[in-house]
Parts: structure tokens; C-alpha cells; sequence
């Protein structure tokens, strides 16, 4: 095969994989500084000498200080001077690749003038606690509220201080159903009167009241559906606001009674049934029409609520899953499937679900009794109710003889699995490497074994993610690195001011099962 790479269909990306390629020479990083077309990836190495630290900032190249801003192998010294640079952004970047830092840092970066740097550092569990309680008392609303949302564990001085406060942005974020961490915070006893009392903190405090009679009723009928959503799943809610609220025309509000232990079968079924009639077609997003604002606005809660009905589990269910094995609702057998204490033939059956996400669960929780026709009729038939990079052979690595043989199945989410076989014969990565399916291509561009001439031609693949994943391949040979280094350097750079890059969130996405 030629050494010589191709005509290149993204040569941007094939430069930035490049960039972040573990196997380039320290010679070839200093070059990549010529592109002045936003290859952030190469200021995010971890092998960045000093000398070449300097150079990148000393370019002033937004991009590029941004990116190494981000650098958490970035050594403490730079991280300071970081820390005073005039652009914002930079120092917010600043923030969120300081996981480790120095008290110092964050002393000087808490009184930042930039209210988003300082939002940040409300974000951050890396700021020492006596600094980050400063924050309650910040000037600016959005950064107590960032606080509030961020901080569950926060002192209890510290929260009271948010769950009192005058701006009721901050309230609401102190006093919510939802947090950015784990474990969601109590409010104090003593708060919970004034919490319930007021419109933006109700919601949030229903689940911590004890509820009497006319409280509940009263609650059941507040105008705030996110209220009633959390009346609906309150343990002291009498039966016969439990079935007006089954009734209620938010899908969500009736999704909790229909996940509550107490409801009547015949009303869990009219829910159940309620929530999947209403729900759009699966091309309500792609069909043409544009409904208006109402219609659309009932459309996702809608999807939203068959979504939820999908990923529901129950751990009432978990805790006593015998009767529910052969449940009608597939949340409540993939609920049942999660018990670790299922007799054989109960574990055998979910194994052979119709539903995926109730195969997956047991699966899961069944891993001894999964062999490896098991694992991969489970992995062939995974149906994810959301999009996740998960999959069952993730956790249930199939034997090489299997791999070889999917290697030429019809299905590509299964041939995508052959390059995980440690010793793939080269004939089959280079007939995978010209699979008409990008996501193939893709897994052979990762395969450790795919030789650099083959990496080559990926290179100039038309999917941008195959072409970058290939240019990253720490096996792309020396010859390949220093013609996309001339292709670097023959590029002309943007003469366009660079835009503000926005800075990454620090919450993170997990697998979900389907």
C-alpha cells in the first residue's frame, strides 16, 4: 500500500485527531502550533514540555489557551499565571481543569470580578469548603443559585443561608426536585413551613412533609404541576386524591401514581395505556408540520412521560420482584430482574424477556448464569430507550471465536465488535476498514492491530469521526504524521477572530440500560 495519504475529505479533524495522536514526537507538536485553525488538541496533551507551554501562550491564540486552561496535567505554575489572564473564558476554563489545584488558585480566583468564573467555582468540589461558602453571600443571584443546585452537601449554615435567601432564583435552587449531585440535600425541620409556604420552594419541600389531610388536599389542587407531580408520589396521600390525581391531564403527575405501591390494577392499567396512546408517532419531529405552541408543548411531555415509563424502576418492586416477574409493564419486571435473589428458572425466563431493557437488568444481575450465546442474543437484541455508548458486550466480553464470526455478520452493530478481538487477522481489518458502514470503520481506525497503511486510507474516510479517530492512532507511521504536518503547515490559518469557545459542563452522562 502507497505511503503516500490520500486527498483528505476533512482535513481539519484529521489534524486535531492528530493533535491528541499519543505516539506524536515531541518534535511534530511544536509544528502543529503553525495551524492557527483552532487544534485545541494538541495545548490538552499530557506530555506538554515547559518550553512548549510558554510558546502556546506566548501565541495568544484564544483557542489554544483555552484548550490548555483545560489541561489537568497542567503544571501548577502555568495554572497560576492562567489564573490572571485578562479573557475570562480563560480563567473559567481555568477553574474547570483545576481539579487537584492548589489552595492558592482558588484564593485568587474567588473574588473574580467575572461572575462566570466564580459560577464555576460554585460547580467546582475541588474548592476548600471555608472558600466556597463565601459564595452564599456573592453578589450575584446566578452564583448563590449555581450554589444552591451544585453544593447538596453544603453545611448547614450555608444552606440555610440559600434556602432563605431574598432572590427566589436562589430558592428554587435550594429547595428543588432536582440537583446537580448526589445525595439531595434535607432542609431543616424548621423550615420546612415557610419552604411549603412559598410558590418557588413547594415543590421541592412536599417530599419532606408529613401531610394531613387538608394539606394534601389543598397540594393536590395547586396550579403548579410540578407540585402535584410530587403530591402524587407522597406515601401520606389518601386514596381518593391518589385517584384524582391519576386523572390529572399532565402525563407526569399520573406517572407517579402509576409508580405508586398502592394504586388500584385497574387504575395502574388506564395510566399505563393513557400514557402510551398519547404519546406522538415516532416521526412527530420529522414529518413536516409545525404545531403550535401548546400542541408541541403537550407533544413532549407526552414523549417525555413514555420515555419515563420505559426507564422506570421501582425499588418496592426490586425488594419483593417475585410477584411482578410476569408483570404486563416491562418496568416493573425490568424493576423484579434487578433483584439479586431470583430463583433460576425466574432468572432463565427474563433472560428470554420480549424487552430488552428486562433482558439487560437481568442480565446484569444474573452475570455467572450469562454464557456467551446468552451474552451476544442480548447484545444483538439491545434496544436502548435513550442514546448511551453503553452496550451488554461492554460488560460481557465476547470469546475471540465469536468476534471472528461476527466479523462478516449482516448486521453492523455486531460486525463493529469483531475489532475487539485481540489477535483479528489482518486480511479481516483490512476488509472491515472498507465496511460500508461508518461505525465499522470507525472500530477498525481504534483497533490496536490496524496497520498504518490502512490507517492511511482511513484517513481520508468520509465520515469525520473515522478520519480523526484514524489520524489519532498512536500505530499511524512517522511518514504519515509529517505529510499531515505539511498539509498543517500549507493550510492557510482562519483570518476570522476565533469565537468563544463555551466552556464544558461538569456533569456527566452515565450508561442507562434498555
Amino acid at each position: 500500500m502507497s505511503d503516500v495519504v490520500p486527498p483528505l475529505v476533512h482535513p481539519h479533524q484529521v489534524l486535531e485527531g492528530l493533535a491528541g495522536n499519543p505516539a506524536l514526537p515531541p518534535a511534530f507538536v511544536r509544528r502543529l502550533f503553525g495551524h492557527r485553525g483552532g487544534l485545541r488538541g494538541v495545548a490538552q496533551r499530557a506530555d506538554l514540555a515547559d518550553d512548549v507551554i510558554a510558546e502556546i501562550i506566548a501565541l495568544d491564540d484564544h483557542w489554544l489557551t483555552h484548550s490548555l486552561a483545560l489541561n489537568r496535567s497542567l503544571p501548577r505554575a502555568f495554572r497560576m499565571r492562567l489564573a490572571e489572564h485578562p479573557d475570562p473564558a480563560i480563567r473559567t476554563a481555568v477553574v474547570v481543569g483545576a481539579d487537584g489545584a492548589p489552595r492558592e488558585l482558588f484564593e485568587r480566583l474567588i473574588g473574580d470580578g467575572e461572575p462566570q468564573v466564580r459560577e464555576h467555582l460554585a460547580q467546582s468540589d475541588h474548592v476548600p469548603p471555608d472558600l466556597r461558602a463565601r459564595l452564599a453571600t456573592d453578589p450575584e443571584a446566578t452564583v448563590r443559585a449555581t450554589l444552591a443546585r451544585w453544593w447538596t452537601q453544603a453545611p448547614e449554615p450555608v444552606r440555610r443561608r440559600l434556602l432563605t435567601d431574598a432572590e427566589d432564583a436562589v430558592r428554587a435552587k435550594a429547595c428543588a426536585t432536582y440537583y446537580a449531585r448526589l445525595p439531595h440535600p434535607v432542609p431543616p425541620a424548621d423550615l420546612l413551613p415557610a419552604l411549603l409556604a412559598d410558590p418557588v420552594t413547594r415543590a421541592g419541600a412536599v417530599r419532606h412533609c408529613a401531610l394531613d389531610a387538608d394539606t394534601a388536599r389543598r397540594l393536590a389542587g395547586d396550579p403548579d404541576e410540578e407540585v402535584r407531580e410530587e403530591v402524587a408520589g407522597h406515601p401520606d396521600l389518601p386514596p381518593p386524591l391518589r385517584d384524582l390525581l391519576a386523572e390529572d391531564p399532565v402525563p407526569q403527575v399520573a406517572l407517579r401514581v402509576f409508580a405508586r405501591q398502592d394504586t388500584p390494577g385497574s387504575t395502574r392499567a388506564a395510566i399505563h395505556a393513557r400514557i402510551l396512546s398519547e404519546a406522538p408517532p415516532a416521526d412527530w419531529l420529522t414529518d413536516g408540520s409545525v404545531p403550535d405552541d401548546d400542541v408541541l408543548e403537550r407533544q413532549l411531555m407526552s414523549e417525555m412521560a413514555r420515555l419515563q415509563l420505559r426507564t422506570l424502576r421501582l425499588p418496592w418492586v426490586t425488594a419483593d420482584p417475585l410477584p411482578y416477574v410476569d408483570s404486563p409493564y416491562a418496568c416493573f419486571r425490568a424493576s423484579a430482574a434487578m433483584s439479586d435473589d431470583l430463583p433460576a428458572p425466574v432468572v432463565a425466563r427474563l433472560l428470554h424477556d420480549e424487552e430488552s431493557s428486562v433482558r439487560t437488568a437481568m442480565a446484569l444481575h444474573a452475570r455467572d448464569l450469562v454464557d456467551s450465546a446468552t451474552a451476544e442474543r442480548i447484545d444483538r437484541g439491545y434496544r436502548p430507550a435513550k442514546k448511551t455508548t453503553w452496550r451488554p458486550a461492554d460488560d460481557f466480553p465476547l470469546p475471540v471465536d465469536v468476534l471472528r464470526r461476527l466479523a462478516a455478520d449482516p448486521d453492523p452493530r455486531m460486525r463493529e465488535l469483531a475489532p475487539r478481538d485481540p489477535d483479528l487477522p489482518v486480511v479481516l481489518v483490512r476488509r472491515l476498514a472498507a465496511d460500508p458502514d461508518a461505525r465499522v470503520r470507525g472500530a477498525i481506525a481504534r483497533c490496536p492491530r490496524t496497520p498504518a497503511g490502512v490507517l492511511a486510507r482511513l484517513l481520508a474516510d468520509p465520515s469525520e469521526a473515522v478520519a480523526s479517530a484514524a489520524a489519532r492512532h498512536p500505530g499511524l507511521s512517522r511518514e504519515h504524521m509529517r505529510q499531515l504536518l505539511a498539509l498543517a503547515e500549507q493550510r492557510p490559518g482562519r483570518t476570522e477572530a476565533s469565537p468563544r469557545c463555551r466552556v464544558p459542563s461538569r456533569r456527566g452522562g452515565s450508561p442507562s440500560g434498555g
